[in-house]
């Protein structure tokens, strides 16, 4: 969105006052062109970025400088240069993660933006290629991988239409509503790139996320390309004519079927609800939702309620149904990891509002400082290390000291209730299932007095209450599931046909998997956003993964308007190579090694969801369609 208008040295100087050091020595290194003021001893701790993680006094000395150094810049913001030299901005990477550039260097272009700029934008148009040629693009889905993938068709002057089977923009972040539902990431790295908003929370919630992406929308052109209430219900390639049928149901439920050119599947992972098949659950008389599916005119007060999970969403959810409800039992499947955030809940000060909304240049370095520490991530700490050996306690010795990390963080929180260690002490190494953050919220939740944590299993349901494997019964009057989604049933329920009546989801069977998460053989002109194996844990960021989708999507439609083809398809060869590799990555990463079952899996335990290589691997493997993997029609 637009920044306002130029603020004057006073403001600024009084704005800094609230910067983060680390981001302020950036700041100053890019403006001086002099990485020598990123001095050893100003150095951040890596795990703590944004923040710094320096004494007091240290922290003080920095800042002076820094405030010392930008004197002579604050009179004329406009001035200033928005892209640092190519050394300063490796010599900043190297300061800030106390290591050589190396294979980072090329997470570089992506971490920082300069303010105003658009990178990863196509760098052509279709009057440019091939203006008589008729080409209409399908995509559906209008979350934030199909607005993404709108936008670069716009930019490029293709004909799209954007089918969403919601009244409204924003896909999970229009669904999901529950109560204190919000982002478990950054809100100033869970945004287009090129696309700022002064967030007014550290990790904002659904609202907010959901207003971002309709203002996306309303600003780019984009709601006039959406048919809102229209789901496309079915997709088949016609090797004839070389395009596809898709089969839409509107609105007032009358079934369409239009012809496109390229077919773009931005459904995401995280969009069917899945609730457990448990004995007995239709016979119960009270309530019963799904978290994603919340009823806002069930009055949880005085109410028992029960929720069952107790991962992401259990674990946002909850505390606020404790507010509520007249007790509350939570069903428990396996113990959470949780990452210590006490930023989690916060606001962020008017003051840094302010700086990171009139100063740019400082933003761009805010969350340049968020971004490349967390695109890098810590995969060794998800790596099976055979050697080690690995056990359902640790895979390797950094997984075992991020365990003793973690395991200390919710230990540290049970000193006056150790009967709830065996509670909430994972059994399984972390990675395996999501890592969720935390505030302390979670744990101070359990120690109410009308809040039970159930770990046994649920035998069955009947209609005023829940039956557990001991014997034991629980009377309750609401039930909410926050048992996720069926993450691995990819583009269902839409039925797709690719060449010679391929029936995609027969191929698949239950081990979807796509080229880079994108492409299929024998499914022409077929793209995927947010598809199998893009899914990330400790190692990346998903907006950077839909922006690289994007970008190799305008690359495709590029080779076809520019070669007058009508149609490539991935060749097998180059599928089937890159399936092995991802299968037999995703065997040696903690999330596929162990049997901890997770929304990660299939229904034989395998990982058709999460990525398993390096976020650089997934960068440089997006940056343009290679010709010579493709056959062309």
């Amino acid at each position: 969105m637009s920044d306002s208008a130029q603020p004057s040295p006073e403001q600024v100087r009084g704005h800094l006052q609230a910067a983060e050091t680390p981001a302020l020595l950036m700041l100053v290194a890019h403006l001086t062109d002099d990485p020598s003021v990123l001095r050893p001893q100003w150095r951040p701790d890596p795990d703590l970025l944004p923040a710094t993680g320096l004494d007091a006094e240290t922290d003080a000395a920095a800042r002076e400088f820094c405030f010392a150094a930008l004197e002579p810049f604050l009179a004329d913001l406009s001035g200033w240069p928005a892209e640092p030299s190519a050394t300063v901005l490796e010599s900043i990477a190297a300061w800030a993660l106390d290591r050589s550039a190396g294979e980072d260097a090329d997470l570089l272009r992506v971490a920082f933006v300069p303010p105003g700029t658009d990178p990863r934008a196509p760098k052509w148009t279709k009057d440019e290629l091939d203006p008589a040629r008729p080409m209409r693009v399908a995509i559906v889905g209008a979350g934030l991988s199909g607005l993404m993938a709108g936008l670069r068709m716009k930019q490029a002057g293709v004909d799209f239409t954007i089918l969403e089977k919601n009244d409204d923009v924003g896909g999970t972040w229009y669904e999901n509503s529950y109560p204190d539902c919000r982002i478990d990431v950054h809100s100033h790295i869970y945004t287009y790139s090129f696309f700022p908003h002064d967030w007014p929370s550290y990790f904002c919630r659904q609202d907010v996320i959901f207003h971002y992406l309709r203002a996306f929308a309303e600003e780019n052109g984009l709601l006039a390309h959406i048919r809102f209430g229209t789901e496309a219900t079915a997709a088949a390639w016609d090797d004839e004519q070389q395009h596809w049928a898709v089969t839409t149901k509107g609105p007032d439920g009358t079934a369409r079927t239009e012809e496109f050119s390229v077919l773009v599947s931005a459904v995401g992972q995280l969009n069917r609800p899945m609730i457990p098949r448990i004995d007995g659950l239709d016979t119960f008389d009270g309530p019963v939702f799904h978290t994603a599916q919340w009823d806002h005119g069930v009055d949880l007060a005085g109410k028992r309620v029960a929720i069952i999970g107790t991962g992401a969403t259990g674990v946002q959810v909850a505390p606020a149904i404790a507010r509520a409800a007249e007790s509350l039992t939570i069903f428990q499947r396996s113990a959470p990891y949780l990452q210590p955030t006490p930023e989690l809940r916060q606001d962020v000060p008017e003051a840094e509002r302010a700086l990171l909304r009139e100063v740019p240049l400082y933003r761009a370095y805010y969350r340049f400082s968020i971004f490349l520490p967390r695109a890098i991530g810590r995969l060794a700490a998800a790596t099976v290390d055979p050697a080690y050996p690995p056990t359902e306690h640790a895979v390797s010795a950094a997984n075992e000291k991020l365990r003793e990390l973690l395991t200390g963080y919710l230990l540290g929180q049970i000193e006056d209730r150790p009967d709830l260690a065996a509670k909430i002490i994972p059994d399984y190494p972390p990675g395996a299932k999501r890592i969720i953050r935390d505030d302390g919220t979670w744990v101070a939740t359990l120690k109410q007095d009308h809040v039970e944590l159930v770990t046994k299993r649920i035998a069955r349901i009947d209609g005023s209450g829940i039956h557990t494997e001991d014997g034991h019964y629980v009377p309750v009057d609401v039930i909410v599931f926050g048992t996720g989604f069926n993450a691995s049933d990819f583009l269902m329920p839409m039925k797709v046909t690719g060449a010679g009546g391929v029936d995609l989801h027969e191929s698949w069977g239950i081990d979807a998997c796509a080229y880079l998460g994108l492409t299929i053989p024998d499914f022409p002109n077929l793209f995927c956003m947010y598809g199998p194996n893009t899914n990330l844990l400790l190692h990346g960021n998903l907006v950077l993964f839909i922006e690289c989708q994007s970008v190799y999507l305008l690359s495709a439609v590029e080779q076809l308007l520019a070669t007058g083809k009508s149609s490539l398809s991935l060749r097998r060869d180059v599928f089937e190579k890159y399936r092995d590799e991802v299968g037999e990555a995703g065997a040696m990463r903690v999330w596929g090694w162990s049997k901890t079952h997770s929304w990660y899996h299939n229904a034989e335990g395998r990982s058709t969801v999460m990525w398993p290589l390096s976020a650089h691997r997934y960068i440089s493997s997006t940056q343009a369609v290679d010709p010579d993997q493709y056959e062309f029609r």
